[in-house]
């Protein structure tokens, strides 16, 4: 079981239920899925950036991705109906709980200038979004190896009804959220 799994059915799940006053165990917010986008504008210009964003993917999340398509054309960004223009990856069960516990141990505080994540990238619904700029702060890319550093976006998908409880929930996994400082 992941390391991060185990921790809130022990701990977690508990403190939470009291500190939201919820009468059962089963309304605490738990992790549902996280979801792994990255756009393939690039892929218009060359072939081969597809199957390099592919390989990015698979590696970091352990798991092959879903190429997605155009539904519609827009002619300003040169974009036709059914063209491949970005990849996703949805992870649930154990890979979820270890890429979470990786997203917060590993790769953001190894991302340069990091000084915490936006506490209002909540979506209303209790789910989380960030951006990581480069994807070289993952320890399953060799950085020797890279021939254009890709962004990514990540989506925290949790079972908060809002943003509160999810904001509390990812707290108690110790989630980088920027500190309020009260200047005089």
């Amino acid at each position: 079981m992941a390391r991060l799994k185990e921790e809130y059915d022990k701990r977690i799940k508990k403190e939470l239920k009291e500190e939201l006053g919820y009468s059962n165990i089963m309304e605490v917010p738990t992790l549902s899925k996280i979801v792994i986008n990255v756009g393939a504008g690039a892929a218009l210009k060359e072939a081969e950036a597809m199957n390099e964003i592919i390989d990015l993917v698979t590696q970091i999340s352990g798991q092959k991705p879903v190429v997605n398509k155009a539904k519609k054309a827009v002619s300003s960004f040169k974009v036709r109906e059914g063209m491949e223009i970005g990849v996703s990856v949805i992870l649930r069960g154990d890979r979820m709980w270890e890429f979470f516990d990786k997203l917060i141990n590993i790769v953001l505080p190894r991302t340069k200038d990091f000084r915490g994540l936006s506490a209002s990238a909540f979506d209303g619904a209790g789910n989380y979004s960030l951006g990581i700029e480069d994807h070289t702060v993952f320890p399953e890319i060799d950085a020797n190896n890279v021939r254009k550093i890709r962004s990514l976006e990540v989506t925290i998908v949790t079972t908060a009804k809002d943003d509160k409880s999810a904001k509390a929930l990812l707290d108690k996994f110790g989630f980088p959220f920027k500190k309020d400082v009260n200047r005089s």
